[in-house]
């Protein structure tokens, strides 16, 4: 795949992780989305529900396009942008879900912290390929 081979030929950083782990990460990582997403849908409280919501479903798409937009696209200097917005829009959720449902925030915590570690790789993948 051509769109591989431009991935291998960048420069990363050491920590990058192997790319076998990625598809087992992201995998468990949207199962707990999903857990989280309907605790928080089912969750009984009198809270407003409309914000957490937007945040989580404009923090998705932004997940998925960020792929687009790194690998079809190969737009590093945008994809770091997006990594970075995509993990403060994913703390605002977290912060909105814990408001009524704890389980629910608490299950979006490592799907933070992955973000977190694409965020600092992104930013040293832009900085190792001008």
């Amino acid at each position: 795949m051509k769109n591989m081979l431009w991935y291998q030929s960048l420069n990363k950083p050491i920590f990058t992780p192997p790319d076998w782990l990625f598809a087992p990460v992201w995998t468990m990582l949207y199962i707990l989305m999903g857990i989280s997403l309907f605790l928080f849908i089912k969750s009984r409280t009198k809270h407003e529900k409309t914000l957490p919501l937007v945040l989580f479903f404009i923090q998705l798409g932004l997940n998925l396009g960020w792929t687009t937009v790194f690998f079809k696209y190969q737009q590093i200097h945008t994809a770091m942008v997006i990594s970075i917005v995509l993990l403060i829009l994913v703390l605002l959720t977290i912060q909105q879900f814990y408001k009524v449902s704890k389980v629910a925030a608490y299950l979006l915590v490592p799907y933070a912290i992955w973000l977190w570690i694409a965020a600092y790789l992104s930013i040293e993948i832009v900085r190792l390929n001008p």
